[in-house]
């Protein structure tokens, strides 16, 4: 995953540490982070980003720097990929579609994924020609586009193949079905007067399942029915 910003050392802590970063660490996951303003005009400024026309407050991000980041991106990676793979750019936006399990799963399985961080007004339309694909972490408004696409990082890299120590912990987690998860509990099996579901120390594999389904329904019903009107 290639990630373009103006703010390269945003990522740092969130892709070198927890579960990313031993990924990266493994070889298992390979991420790399662009600063656009590399691909600025050349004034002393590295000015990447300009008024937009017809007035109005902000300012937008120019079309060049972010091609000429995709077109060297685009050469460095396919040295790597032997010239076969065409990259999937993603730009972080509240516009796109919002952020899902499915979409997630979706995105994992393409090689090679570039993805763009937006800021202030956007981008200009122009460089759309060159994205694939628009997606938002939510309905809301951020700053720029950085904090989204870690969220997307640490969303579609945990699917990876060997980045979760035990895959099958990946099935059974939420939305994975549309639905919620179950509820988990560990030692002690007494906490402050509150204990542990009995069927749960019963060591009754078939028992825990069914009451495992039946809870992450409920909850689901509860907290999510959206969920399962869909």
């Amino acid at each position: 995953m290639d990630i373009v910003t103006l703010f390269p050392a945003m990522f740092e802590g969130p892709m070198t540490q927890s579960l990313l970063g031993r990924a990266r660490d493994r070889g298992l996951i390979n991420v790399q982070i662009h600063d656009l303003r590399r691909y600025s005009a050349g004034d002393r400024h590295r000015t990447v980003d300009d008024r937009p026309y017809g007035g109005g407050p902000g300012m937008v991000l120019q079309a060049e720097p972010i091609y000429k980041a995709l077109k060297a991106i685009k050469a460095a990676g396919t040295r790597d990929f032997g010239g076969k793979q065409k990259f999937y750019v993603i730009y972080m936006s509240p516009q796109g579609r919002v952020l899902t399990q499915k979409q997630a799963l979706d995105i994992a399985a393409r090689p090679w994924v570039i993805v763009l961080c937006g800021h202030y007004e956007g981008v200009d339309e122009r460089i759309m020609d060159f994205v694939d694909e628009e997606v938002s972490i939510g309905d809301y408004v951020l700053t720029g586009g950085e904090l989204p696409a870690m969220v997307l990082a640490e969303t579609v890299l945990r699917l990876i193949p060997g980045v979760v120590k035990e895959p099958g912990s990946l099935l059974e987690e939420s939305f994975q079905e549309r639905r919620l998860d179950f509820p988990h509990y560990t030692r002690p099996s007494v906490w402050r007067q509150r204990r542990v579901p009995a069927v749960l120390l019963s060591g009754n594999h078939q028992a825990i399942k069914a009451w495992r389904s039946k809870r992450a329904q409920s909850a689901t019903l509860k907290k999510r029915p959206d969920l399962l009107s869909r």
